[in-house]
């Protein structure tokens, strides 16, 4: 029986291949978690106070230059949340979905304008804060309209400091390539 008239044989097989994570991107991605996950626990005081002031934010620009590192910040969030104070579902379950899906749009709109570290930042420090203050509505049915303000004024400082500090370093060192 020939290759060709083998009957599971894929119709395209270029259509087929996966991206194959290189051994460097998967580093890169347990390093961001463990980075993220550490200064958020470090810093656990101002983490999970009402404002939600995570240190660990200014990690999040990165995402603008590397689309994988959405997954090393939703498993950094993972790690982080289990020591939070409001452990449970929405804190392990929900807010890992929302830091992804922040992570993944961040990516998408600051492709389209050269990885803009600050509009990757900009756009997850607006998803995030909305993703919260649902949640503390949910939790401790807290009005969203007084929750958000304050999470995303915090947010965009967090992300805006962390955008600065990754366009500083860009020229000295182009860490995601």
């Amino acid at each position: 029986m020939s290759g060709s008239s083998y009957p599971f044989r894929p119709i395209n097989p270029v259509a087929r291949r996966r991206r194959n994570l290189k051994t460097k991107d998967l580093s890169l991605i347990a390093v961001y978690a463990a980075l993220y996950a550490v200064l958020v626990i470090v810093f656990q005081p101002i983490s999970f106070s009402a404002l939600q002031f995570r240190v660990a934010g200014t990690l999040r620009p990165a995402i603008a230059k590397k689309k994988t590192l959405a997954v090393g910040y939703a498993l950094g969030t993972i790690v982080a949340n289990i020591f939070s104070p409001f452990t449970g579902p929405y804190e392990l379950l929900f807010m890992p979905v929302m830091s992804l899906i922040a992570g993944v749009a961040g990516h998408a709109i600051s492709k389209r304008f050269n990885y803009n570290y600050y509009l990757c930042g900009i756009t997850i420090a607006t998803i995030i804060p909305l993703s919260v203050s649902w949640m503390l509505y949910q939790l401790f049915n807290l009005p969203i309209v007084s929750t958000l303000p304050g999470l995303l004024i915090s947010e965009q400082i967090i992300n805006i400091l962390g955008a600065t500090m990754f366009k500083m370093i860009e020229p000295r060192y182009r860490w995601w390539e």
